[in-house]
């Protein structure tokens, strides 16, 4: 099936960005400190572990009542709702949500997503969501936080993102289980303080390690209190539920106690007693296959195609001496196969009767090179580098990058990262100003033929361009060793980067610069958001539609963004090499938390935290000297204490371009790429001296 172009409306969108830039100032926000339900975000109290409830179930005005009705055998199934009761107080809330799942045996997970149209996110404009497109997936993003509003919550006793630990134990207020398997899934909770708003704050339930994909998950909530230190009462459908009382305002609550009996006995062999939790749901996250195929198919069939001598190409210009350490500066352009409608910004996938990507053709994308004095004395290694934030291949030039190529003999290359490159930020500003969140389908559509782009560079620069005789230098041919190609990207790239580095097959080795991941954790926390968040917030006014909004991109983004892939950078998907990763992190970045970049170095597995440390990182080994494997080293550049809210750091110099420039980073690059091995070459813990 051919999909029409999702961006229909590209004045508008055009409209939109130029409010963007307009809006910038009044897209700050701070956490101020003084509001009731956010005044304990700022620091993490010792959490008290305080329960209230005992073995007589209550009603929502503090009298007891003995079961009414018998306790149901437990049976796992779902209706399929347009809203749950089970949160009174914002209708698709508990998310994500099992109910928003239809029947489908024809998917691995055996679900497939059924979002109620009626029940999104409205623009200020009157526009609702076109559905559609998520029912092609068959369970939820893995990056998502349980959301749920509970008015007047505050953050006392919850575990914290410095208080991991708590999560995984009997006494946590909130708590995330494997249903399979029965364990504890570490997370922190927070309230959304990106706006002032009190009364439409989100309690976020976030998993600090990526759930497995396929698997069914339930969320349970307990002990939350209020600025007074009384627990919140739960929702009169939750108490029937739990209470085995009647309920008979909705026929969904007598559907699901054979459900619920599974959910209680589950939390109850895990030492968590239904006596007084305030609220409990399930969700299943999308499958491997699901989120993976598309891209692994494409690769394959592009790949077959072009063989070892890599995509057709043609030279544009060669310019000597460009700039120091570089020899040659080399622009061209490479023919591909194309797998959207179109090439250019807003193009979508075209889907055989199997939900695969079919051929459209070829398509030319430009390329640009970078060859060091270096390459003239001795075979040097081709590195991938992978742009910033909707920027563009041109960053591979940066004088720093040229002295790094040079010192250690790398040829460095680039193409745009299309889908999140400059062109594309009309296409991203129209879906989260529109209203039509449908077309953000389009940015991972995209962005998956960008880390396709990607590899086929790659194979081009150890194919027949290595060998392009154009390529002299006063007489001189450049030597290319082509035994291996290394991968190097920042910010954006160091993201996007974990993607390609998952599915990659022609580079084993990969430096993530400043990564993190999901882009649902790190769009808050980024100084870099600013201008979106204003676009969105004239869309969406309720605080609280702004987080439904960001789930819903984050279903969307899965398929091209690390949440759905880093997991597999050492446990490999099929017919892909393993791969080993670096990750350098800036602490008190501005623009990527450091949040984001431990989430993403649990989720790859087995990734140390190279010692003397700066800080200890729940959930990572430390290890001081050298370190065979995939590994992360935090750069400490002096700022204050990172916000524990989902705003950005904005105080002191941001430090998000600083571990690049460092001689210490690259000489660890460079040793990681050649031989694997990891040593941080600092003097004590890693800073800018």
């Amino acid at each position: 099936m051919t999909r029409n172009s999702p961006f229909s409306a590209p004045i508008a969108a055009l409209t939109l960005a130029a409010a963007m830039a307009a809006c910038g100032d009044s897209a700050t926000v701070t956490d101020s400190g003084t509001s009731t339900t956010g005044s304990t975000a700022a620091t993490e109290e010792p959490p008290t572990g305080t329960t209230t409830g005992g073995t007589t179930p209550t009603t929502t005005d503090g009298t007891t009542t003995e079961p009414a009705l018998p306790e149901p055998d437990p049976n796992v199934d779902w209706p399929t709702l347009e809203c749950d009761p089970l949160d009174p107080n914002y209708c698709l809330f508990p998310f994500p949500n099992n109910v928003y799942t239809t029947a489908d045996p024809s998917t691995p997970t055996g679900r497939r997503v059924a979002l109620p149209a009626g029940s999104l996110p409205m623009s200020s404009g009157g526009v609702l969501p076109q559905t559609e497109v998520f029912a092609e997936l068959d369970g939820f993003s893995g990056g998502l936080p349980g959301m749920v509003h509970m008015p007047g919550a505050t953050i006392t006793g919850l575990p914290g993102p410095w208080s991991i630990e708590l999560s995984i134990t009997t006494d946590s207020p909130t708590i995330v289980l494997d249903a399979e398997t029965g364990e504890f899934v570490p997370h922190f909770s927070e309230l959304d303080m990106s706006l002032s708003d009190d009364s439409r704050r989100t309690l976020l339930i976030r998993p600090v390690h990526r759930p497995r994909d396929g698997a069914r998950y339930i969320f349970a909530v307990r002990d939350v209190v209020d600025a007074g230190g009384q627990a919140l009462a739960p929702s009169p459908a939750f108490a029937a539920l739990r209470d085995l009382t009647p309920f008979p305002d909705d026929p969904s609550i007598d559907a699901r106690r054979p459900l619920y009996a599974d959910i209680f006995k589950r939390l109850g062999e895990a030492g968590i007693p239904r006596d007084n939790l305030q609220l409990a749901w399930d969700y299943t996250v999308a499958s491997t296959e699901n989120t993976t195929s598309r891209l692994l198919h494409i690769r394959d069939d592009a790949l077959a195609q072009v063989g070892q001598a890599g995509p057709a190409y043609e030279i544009d210009s060669i310019t000597e001496d460009c700039q120091e350490h570089i020899a040659l500066c080399v622009e061209g352009k490479m023919t591909v196969p194309l797998y959207l409608d179109k090439p250019e910004s807003g193009g979508r996938f075209i889907l055989d009767d199997n939900g695969l990507p079919t051929q459209n053709g070829t398509a030319e994308f430009p390329f640009t090179v970078r060859i060091p004095h270096s390459a003239f004395t001795a075979p040097s290694t081709p590195v991938a580098y992978g742009h910033g934030l909707l920027g563009s291949r041109s960053q591979v030039g940066a004088g720093h990058f040229a002295e790094f190529a040079d010192t250690y003999n790398h040829i460095l290359f680039a193409v745009d990262w299309i889908g999140m490159a400059e062109d594309d930020i009309v296409t991203i500003v129209g879906a989260l100003g529109s209203g039509n969140l449908q077309d953000f389908a389009a940015v991972p559509d995209r962005g998956q033929q960008g880390i396709l782009n990607f590899m086929l560079a790659t194979r081009m620069m150890l194919g027949d361009f290595a060998s392009d005789p154009s390529l002299a230098y006063q007489g001189e041919q450049a030597m290319f060793d082509t035994s291996a190609a290394y991968y190097f990207g920042n910010s954006q790239g160091g993201i996007f980067g974990a993607t390609l580095m998952a599915v990659q097959v022609d580079v084993t080795r990969g430096l993530l610069g400043v990564p993190g991941q999901p882009y649902n954790i790190l769009l808050n926390r980024s100084v870099d958001f600013d201008n979106f968040f204003a676009v969105v917030k004239g869309a969406y006014p309720d605080p609280i539609d702004i987080q439904v909004v960001l789930g819903l991109v984050q279903m969307l983004w899965e398929r091209a963004e690390p949440s759905g892939y880093s997991h597999h950078i050492r446990n490999p998907l099929p017919n892909t090499p393993a791969h080993e990763v670096l990750l350098h992190v800036a602490i008190g970045d501005h623009q990527v938390t450091t949040l984001g970049a431990h989430i993403m170095a649990r989720s790859i597995g087995e990734v140390v935290n190279m010692a003397p440390v700066n800080r200890s990182i729940w959930g990572l080994e430390e290890v001081e000297g050298s370190h065979t494997g995939s590994a992360m080293v935090e750069f400490d550049f002096g700022l204050p204490p990172e916000p524990t809210t989902n705003v950005p750091l904005r105080e002191g110099e941001d430090p998000h371009g600083g571990p690049r420039k460092l001689a210490a980073a690259n000489a660890s690059m460079n040793k990681f790429f050649r031989e694997g091995i990891v040593e941080t070459n600092c003097d004590g813990a890693c800073d800018p001296e």
